[in-house]
């Protein structure tokens, strides 16, 4: 998730455990304790493309890396405070659950969470986009309010409460609506008798209410929208060939392995004309503007280059030019609107 969402949850942990003791201190260590999982962007900024990639959301998103850190920090806080009084243990609560409580979260998007480190498996559940307002917004007012009461005022636990509760029945909402979503179109596939090897779904931006699908079949991806506003299921598809034979010839390369791996298998591959590299587009996260039916730009997509016996990969970077055309847009199908 969102770094601001991170802080929110990061704080509301950290009253849950040392509130009542040592006020907004709670807050403040509990919210800097949710962000320190994310510092992995930091190294991964002098890497190359797919080593900064696959350390993302590794180690530092991991059981043993809150294990491992939180006792040092919960020490520290402890000397910093000894007029306080909390002790270490609480501290070192404070500072397991800001860090756990993180990946937890993270768990619930798209690009996975390796929270079992050192075993490679990363877990996404694909049912909350990276920033969700309707998540963070009233989690964070109750935040604020709680940050204007008095350390023992019972009225402060409570909208902690209510916000760490409102939060979470939230995060069931949007494994229910996935679930729904998935038999809607599976009903359809099903009816049209359109033959799929697997699918993936997952919220469109900032909302739970529009769901994308790839859906693999044998030789492409099909890849389409449904809104549980829509008024009947009548899906259209944009076709993506695979074109993984592409890939054949690098397919031992160390990078090539590891940049497969992290999608999963929902990637396409084509050539560039224009100066001969090869093209991966992760699919997980989907296209720009394709609400139409027609194709448009990936989100994800990693030029190969080869060059003197070499191998290149990069990352594009995209611009945000048009994104009040594209949220417009977003809005319409959101309700419903398939002509966009």
């Amino acid at each position: 998730m969102d770094s601001l969402t991170q802080i929110v949850l990061g704080g509301a942990v950290g009253e849950v455990v040392l509130g009542k003791k040592v006020g907004n201190k709670a807050i403040l260590w509990g919210a800097i304790a949710g962000t320190i999982p994310d510092l992995d962007t930091i190294p991964g900024q002098f890497l190359e493309t797919v080593d900064r990639l696959s350390i993302h959301r590794g180690f530092s998103h991991s059981i043993v890396f809150a294990v491992l850190l939180a006792p040092i920090l919960g020490w520290l806080l402890n000397r910093l405070y000894k007029k306080e009084k909390a002790g270490f243990w609480p501290w070192t609560q404070l500072f397991f659950w800001g860090l756990f409580t993180h990946p937890l979260l993270d768990i619930f998007t798209t690009w996975g969470t390796q929270l079992f480190w050192p075993f490679d498996w990363r877990i996404a559940l694909h049912s909350v986009f990276v920033i969700d307002p309707v998540y963070t917004l009233p989690f964070l007012l109750c935040l604020i309010i709680v940050m204007f009461l008095g350390r023992k005022s019972e009225l402060r636990r409570k909208i902690n409460q209510i916000g760490i509760g409102v939060s979470s029945l939230y995060l069931v909402w949007t494994l229910s609506v996935k679930l729904y979503v998935n038999h809607k179109v599976e009903e359809y596939l099903e009816g049209e008798g359109i033959d799929y090897l697997s699918y993936q779904s997952r919220p469109s931006p900032m909302n739970t209410i529009l769901w994308t699908f790839n859906i693999e079949q044998e030789d492409q991806f099909l890849i389409t929208y449904y809104s549980i506003l829509d008024e009947d299921v009548n899906l259209k598809f944009v076709e993506i060939p695979k074109q993984h034979d592409l890939l054949k010839e690098m397919r031992n390369h160390p990078d090539i392995e590891k940049l497969l791996f992290l999608t999963k298998g929902y990637y396409s591959m084509e050539n560039r004309l224009s100066d001969g590299a090869l093209l991966m587009n992760d699919l997980r996260f989907g296209m720009i503007d394709a609400f139409d039916g027609k194709r448009g730009d990936f989100v994800f997509v990693y030029p190969i280059i080869r060059k003197d016996g070499e191998l290149k990969i990069l990352q594009e970077q995209k611009s945000f030019d048009g994104a009040g055309e594209y949220l417009e847009k977003l809005w319409k199908r959101i309700k419903g609107v398939r002509s966009v």
